[in-house]
């Protein structure tokens, strides 16, 4: 697979005209990529206030500690997520103390704090213009602000949603590889995966120079497919991105497909791999959904505390 490096925002021989939008979006581009392969946007979001380190401070004192994951960010690029070390401070000293305490903090669904949500819903509706023709439906909007030191690693892993990651200060270099190759995403994978057994997957080392480097700078946007496995280091100094998601109608099917995969493959079965067989995707969806409903009718869905996502870690 070619390896493609990337330096700006949008390239010049695809001018978008200055329309005082927040997100600066080239329509050809999007329509040729979007939920395929990633791709470059712009943004005018470096310097808002909202991204401020006293204003994250803030944050992180509003939002239940079940939305903040931080962790020790000198980590190797392939390890299992439960190994992965704390870094022995408090939220408030691993913000404060970002450049020097080599850690990865993510404040996870911002959109609870009504700033932040009226922030995330102004860029998803530059974008719902783009993505509707594509993948209509667009809707569970979540936003995650990552706030890194310099040099640390976001270990190899694969995320469930459309997801757009703005660049607002510092730099750092995304690895990422086809999620669509089953040689390295596999049917097993994703079953593990959407069953809720955690986002790192192991890197095979014949795949660590494959797929695309991009290398963000503050203005730039980086557009992750769904569940395409990447990897980021930062660059040397202190790293803040602003993670924009959102569901569509068909990722809920994909899901429920892949957990039904799974309780085969617990009982003995070999199933077919999603996208197989239409007539069997559909028949494996449509019993699913009743069963859902069965039980839902029996007693309530459980509710996680921070918004129905577990983590989330690009």
């Amino acid at each position: 697979m070619t390896t493609l490096t990337a330096a700006a925002p949008i390239a010049a021989s695809q001018p978008v005209a200055d329309t005082g939008s927040l997100l600066q979006i080239h329509p050809v581009e999007f329509e040729q990529n979007f939920s395929q392969r990633p791709f470059l946007i712009g943004h005018r979001l470096s310097t808002h206030p909202l991204f401020q380190i006293e204003r994250l401070l803030e944050l992180s004192q509003r939002l239940p500690e079940s939305c903040i994951e931080y962790n020790a960010g000198n980590i190797p690029v392939s390890i299992d997520s439960a190994l992965t070390p704390r870094n022995g401070l408090t939220p408030e000293e691993t913000i404060r103390r970002i450049a020097e305490c080599k850690s990865w903090m993510v404040l996870k669904y911002v959109e609870r704090d009504p700033q932040y949500s009226q922030l995330l819903e102004e860029c998803l509706t530059e974008i719902r213009p783009y993505s509707e023709p594509i993948t209509p439906g667009m809707m569970h909007p979540q936003a995650f602000i990552f706030v890194t030191s310099p040099g640390s690693v976001t270990p190899y892993h694969i995320d469930p949603e459309h997801n757009f990651l703005l660049q607002i200060r510092g730099s750092k270099e995304v690895r990422m590889l086809d999620g669509r190759d089953r040689g390295i995403v596999s049917e097993i994978d994703l079953e593990n995966f959407y069953s809720d057994r955690g986002r790192n997957l192991r890197l095979n080392p014949e795949h660590e120079q494959a797929g695309w480097t991009y290398h963000l700078q503050p203005g730039q946007g980086l557009h992750f497919p769904v569940t395409y496995p990447h990897w980021v280091k930062n660059g040397n100094e202190v790293s803040i991105s602003f993670s924009i998601t959102f569901r569509t109608p068909d990722l809920d099917r994909r899901r429920s497909l892949y957990q039904s995969n799974a309780e085969i493959r617990a009982r003995g079965g070999n199933p077919w791999p999603v996208g197989k067989s239409r007539l069997r995707d559909s028949l494996i969806y449509t019993s699913s959904r009743i069963r859902r409903k069965l039980a839902s009718l029996l007693s309530k869905p459980e509710q996680h505390a921070c918004g129905g996502r577990k983590s989330c870690g690009t």
